[in-house]
């Protein structure tokens, strides 16, 4: 007579928790039941997460009323300028209150509140400082194309070791 192997029962760690002595589940459909579960509780959030629109513009957090300035700086050669720095503020202002700086194509942008006057500077290295006003009491947005100015260096002559 030859004995027949028995397979052991492999413990589960994972799925234990949820298996009772009693149930008459098994694995399997334990497992499709946890992941539709999963997928349930996922929906739900997912349609509570989103506001209605009418609601969303008239909460106290909205930016329904705010002056949009879009920004493009080009070099004086006519290319996107990366890295330019700009600085914004009221004009009654000292401080500035915004900054950003262009990205690979040139452009930045800022979000500021309506019915002011604003001042903007614009700074990058090897071009000159340029200043803009900018009045934010009528419209909602600004679109401003900047060409920056090199910097003049001054003339050497030859044969002086760079000395003018």
């Amino acid at each position: 007579m030859t004995k027949k192997k028995t397979k052991k029962k492999r413990f589960d760690p994972l799925f234990h928790f949820f298996r009772h002595p009693l149930s008459p589940f098994g694995h399997p459909t334990l497992v499709r039941l946890t992941i539709a579960l999963a997928g349930l509780v996922w929906l739900a959030g997912a349609a509570f997460a989103f506001e209605p629109a009418g609601r969303a513009q008239n909460s106290s957090g909205s930016h329904a009323h705010d002056y949009v300035i879009f920004v493009t700086v080009f070099t004086d050669r006519g290319f996107a300028l990366t890295g330019a720095r700009a600085r914004v503020r009221r004009s009654e202002e000292k401080k500035f209150r915004w900054e950003a700086m262009s990205d690979h194509q040139g452009e930045l942008a800022f979000r500021v509140p309506q019915g002011a006057e604003y001042e903007m500077t614009i700074e990058a290295r090897g071009f000159k400082t340029q200043t803009r006003k900018i009045d934010a009491r009528e419209d909602n947005q600004a679109d401003l194309t900047i060409r920056m100015e090199p910097l003049t260096e001054p003339q050497t002559e030859k044969g002086t070791g760079g000395k003018p």
